[in-house]
Order: C-alpha cells, then structure tokens, then sequence
C-alpha cells in the first residue's frame, strides 16, 4: 500500500481559516454503508441520527499554549513548539532554527525566560526551562496558541476558546480533538434528551499529528507515539453499551486510536500509556460502531484510518461529494458521521 494510494485533490478555498460563529452551526455529512446514498444534514441533526442507548465518546484532552519564539545566544531566531509536557520543568519539542543548536546551548526566549537545550532524539529535542512556576502554568501566559499549518494566520483571542472542546479538561495536547469542537451546550443537552449516553478518555493529541508521511511504501512509515488513558469507568460503560445492544461512536480519530489501543484479546480494557499504532486498510476496528469525524489532509495518516474504517473507496468517494457540496476541510471545517461497511458472515 502506497501512500499517493491516499491522494486526492482539495481546492485551497475549502480549507477552513476560521470557526463558525455557532460551533453546532457546522455541517454534518451522513456516510452510510454502500449502496445507501450519502446525506446532507447539519451536526444540530446528529441526536435525531443516533438512537436512544447510544454512547458518544469523548477525548477530553486540552490544548496547551505550545509555541514559543526566542533566540540563541548567538543571535539566530528559534520557534520552539512543545510536543509533551515532561516531569518537572522540562519537554520535548521540535525547534525550527538557521542551524541546529547544540547540547548545553540556551534560548532566550521573548516570553522573558531561558530554554536550556539538553539533548536531541531524531527530529525532538529534550529542553528544561528556567522559570518560576509549573511549565504547563507558565505557558497558559507566556506561549501562543499552536493553530494548524494550513491555518494561514496568527491566533486571535476567539481562538483561545473555540480551538478547545467545551469538555476539555486534561492539558497536554498540542492539537485539538477537532470532531469535538462541534459539541456546545445546547447540542450536548439534545442528546442527553434523546437518551444518548456520553462518555470521556484522554489522548494527548502529539504534533507529529501533521508531520507528513514522508515515505511512499506504507510499510516502511514510522507512526508517531502519543499519551492516552482509558479509564475503568469508561470500560464499563462500553460494556454496558453493547450489552443492551446500543453503539458506541467515537468522536474524532483520536478517540478511536485510544480504544483500539486500549483493546486485549479483544476487550476494552483499562489502559494508560503510550501507543504509536498504525491504523490504515487492512486493520479492522472493532472497539467502536460509528465514527464522527472532520474531513482529513491528503496523504494523512487520519485519512488511512477512516478508510480503514468505511473502506477506502467509500471514503474517497464521500471525499469528492464534499468538495462538489463545498463543505468545509479540517481542524475548523465540517465533519462527517461514518458507518463501517456491513461485515459479511
């Protein structure tokens, strides 16, 4: 399998620069199983596409204010954007420079500290700053918003609330969960009236989420790791789910990359730790029933799993109704509500 296997052409207008005013406002495509014909609805219509039993799961995972700018004490401007949170003082990040620094080197930071540069692992470096409180607080006044590279434009102060989920709560995330920005209060509250269940684990959304996938065999591709818990409370209600013959639908790739990983011979169990695995056709998913989800870059390992999960000729051809409907594409953009493909005895 090929990774041009994943290509399709997106025209650059339909890539969303800004949230809708109403986060609910967004549209919802319905991606049934082949042959059912696709539907066009918006995502304030999603309790009246689930069933009452039904479970949304959630990733409560919070954005952290993961990017900073400074410079080496030789003078070459850095942009330093933290990738995990590490103990104590100290994270891991990725630094954009003229010119590599070195080991023991410091970046003065323009956030008024220093960042002293401990060592490097392939394309992360290991940094401890210098300042006077928790890092996580620090950032919440000293670092910038970390929008998406196909977001051409500085964060404003919207951004601070509308690139979080209103459920979010664990931070460490350098990226949101984007099929969770569509939930707000009303909507939420809809569902609980319709006797949709919901339901909450943990993924730290890493930045590698957007590094391209740099080799065309997939094969040889080297999937990023990234945090997560799955809570026994949310095992049980999984369980509880299924036993009454309810659904489970995951909200976001994330959520869905957090259950397969937290699944042992074939049961969700509790589980936190690391997983970097690779979802892609030819993977069965088997932890959820539906799937909620943005639409995803060309080429992309998010793409590889939805097509993973409704096949991939399912998901192109939603793709293409997308682009001739003029949805809107990724992190701010419209989503979709995907069934898996009927299994075959």
């Amino acid at each position: 399998m090929k990774k041009s296997d994943f290509h399709y052409d997106l025209p650059p207008e339909l890539i969303a620069q800004a949230p809708l005013p109403e986060r609910s406002a967004s549209r919802l495509l319905l991606v049934p199983p082949a042959p059912a014909a696709f539907a066009d609805h918006g995502i304030a219509e999603l309790p009246q596409l689930l069933r009452p039993g039904d479970l949304l799961v959630f990733n409560d995972t919070r954005v952290i204010r993961a990017r900073l700018f400074g410079h080496k004490a030789s003078g070459g401007r850095v942009e330093i954007l933290i990738e995990r949170l590490l103990d104590g003082d100290q994270a891991r990040a990725q630094i954009r420079a003229s010119k590599p620094p070195a080991a023991g080197s410091t970046i003065v930071l323009e956030a008024g500290a220093q960042a002293r540069v401990l060592g490097r692992d392939g394309e992360f470096y290991r940094l401890r700053f210098e300042v006077d409180e928790p890092l996580e607080a620090w950032l919440r006044h000293a670092g910038r918003l970390p929008l998406p590279p196909y977001i051409h434009r500085d964060p404003d102060a919207a951004d601070d609330a509308r690139y979080q989920t209103v459920f979010a709560r664990e931070p460490g995330a350098v990226a949101a969960p984007t099929a969770g920005l569509h939930f707000d209060a009303p909507l939420l509250q809809a569902l609980r009236a319709r006797g949709v269940e919901t339901g909450q684990l943990t993924l730290h959304v890493g930045a590698g989420t957007f590094q391209p996938v740099r080799v065309e065999d997939l094969d040889a591709h080297h999937m990023h790791s990234e945090w997560l818990r799955v809570d026994a409370s949310l095992v049980a209600q999984v369980r509880r789910t299924r036993a009454r013959g309810g659904r489970v639908v995951a909200v976001g790739t994330t959520v869905v990359r957090a259950l397969e990983s937290a699944l042992r011979e074939g049961e969700l169990q509790p589980f936190a730790g690391e997983t970097s695995i690779f979802i892609r056709p030819g993977y069965r998913i088997r932890s959820v029933d539906a799937l909620l989800t943005n639409f995803h870059l060309p080429e992309s390992t998010l793409l590889m799993l939805v097509s993973a999960f409704a096949g991939q000729e399912r998901i192109f051809a939603a793709y293409a109704h997308a682009v001739r409907e003029r949805y809107r594409f990724f992190s701010y953009g419209d989503a979709m509500l995907l069934w898996p493909p009927v299994q075959t005895p």
